[in-house]
């Protein structure tokens, strides 16, 4: 049995009899105004952070979402896009696609905003998802491709990629590892599924949508998630494992590499009103302007007398300069 069949039969277990805070961190869902989620709905929660952010949902954007779970995230993803197959959800899991329209069914009759139609639920994988070239905003997923094997985590990229309009969104949410994982719970399939052992490094994490052509990703939230104990996992020491989300956008990567914002801000402590890198930035005295990742090294380290660089907040929503 492979570790895909593996995950397919555990959540095929988990669609039939839910489990509160199964495989991930529980957490609540968003709440928005007029919106009601179903209670079996929120039993299924299964992710380890969010991938709605509604600064990226404006607009009606067309949403795939990649693992229904229990329609959750689909139901939130359909708040934003109030149109007839606006959201389209991916499941390979026939159980999982039955409680998820159960769920959204139960949504309908609890929302006078919401219709079923809103939500297309089609059989499917993250490997061949059903939908053309350039052809969506957003994609999205949670708590999923962290059970890939890297291999398997570059095809689903891809496909991500592809279907993606130009400028589009890929918005995720993942455990990550503060350090590899070791192989013998990398092999461990039951754990796999979990969302316990499959988890990249934040570095491996990154240069995967890198090495697919993302030229620019934003860190959403970066927070501890799990404890992988010594003696419960076999370490020599403990294991912290973080939720992390993220907003890749489909835009060329730039000659001297890829964007990414982590919170960083430039800070210009010199005795002019304005600074000027004649290169693109211009930083107000005395006032923080976020910067992605690249251009931080580089004004901190030309620069070390004239400008401040903050710390990675491991959050980031808009603005700023590259």
């Amino acid at each position: 049995m492979t570790y895909l069949q593996t995950t397919a039969d555990f959540y095929a277990e988990v669609a039939q009899t839910p489990e509160v805070g199964l495989c991930c961190v529980q957490s609540s869902p968003l709440q928005l105004p007029g919106l009601v989620i179903p209670r079996s709905m929120q039993e299924m929660n299964y992710g380890c952070g969010s991938t709605v952010h509604p600064n990226e949902l404006g607009n009606n954007p067309k949403v795939l979402y990649v693992g229904v779970g229990g329609g959750l995230e689909a139901l939130q993803f359909a708040y934003f896009c109030r149109q007839p197959g606006a959201v389209i959800a991916v499941e390979p899991v026939e159980a999982m696609r039955q409680a998820a329209n159960r769920n959204l069914r139960l949504a309908a009759e609890e929302n006078d905003w919401f219709s079923i139609d809103f939500v297309d639920i089609r059989a499917g994988d993250a490997f061949a998802l059903p939908v053309a070239d350039n052809s969506v905003d957003v994609v999205a997923q949670n708590c999923l491709f962290n059970i890939f094997e890297p291999e398997d985590l570059s095809r689903a990229l891809q496909e991500a990629y592809r279907v993606l309009k130009p400028h589009g969104r890929l918005i995720m949410s993942d455990p990550i590892a503060t350090r590899p994982i070791p192989r013998h719970l990398r092999q461990d399939e039951r754990l796999r599924a979990m969302c316990l052992s499959g988890a990249l490094t934040y570095e491996e994490y990154t240069q995967h949508l890198i090495d697919v052509g993302f030229g620019q990703i934003e860190i959403r939230a970066r927070r501890p998630y799990r404890l992988l104990d010594s003696v419960t996992y076999q370490l020599e020491q403990s294991l912290l494992l973080e939720s992390l989300d993220s907003v890749s956008f489909k835009v060329p990567i730039p000659d001297d590499g890829a964007c990414i914002f982590t919170g960083k801000t430039a800070i210009y402590a010199g005795s002019e009103p304005l600074f000027d890198d004649q290169a693109g930035h211009i930083l107000q005295q005395g006032v923080p302007s976020a910067v992605c990742d690249k251009t931080a090294l580089k004004l901190g380290s030309t620069y070390p007398d004239k400008i401040l660089i903050t710390d990675s907040t491991w959050h980031y929503d808009g603005g700023g300069c590259c």
